[in-house]
């Protein structure tokens, strides 16, 4: 039952990983052509998101670090993340 669950959590972060790491680039791609500051934010915040989920997962899965470890950096970061996400719909 472990394996599926370790399995299942390095599909996730994948995933997460691949697709984080997309909405990044081109957010901050976005933010180089226009200059707007809020994509610049946005960029930011997913990308924190993603390095959060990344970190996580690597603490657990590849340092051998406590499950809660991981589950509790990769919270911490995402809610930074998405405070910058909303900071990036406000920004004029």
């Amino acid at each position: 039952m472990t394996t599926y669950i370790d399995l299942l959590i390095i599909v996730a972060k994948t995933a997460i990983l691949v697709l984080g790491g997309s909405i990044t680039y081109y957010a901050l791609r976005a933010y180089g052509r226009t200059g707007d500051r809020s994509l610049r934010a946005l960029g930011i915040g997913f990308g924190t998101v993603t390095v959060g989920a990344l970190v996580g997962g690597v603490s657990h899965q590849i340092i051998g670090a406590d499950l809660a470890v991981g589950i509790a950096v990769n919270s911490l970061l995402t809610a930074i993340g998405f405070g910058v996400i909303v900071y990036s719909l406000y920004v004029e």
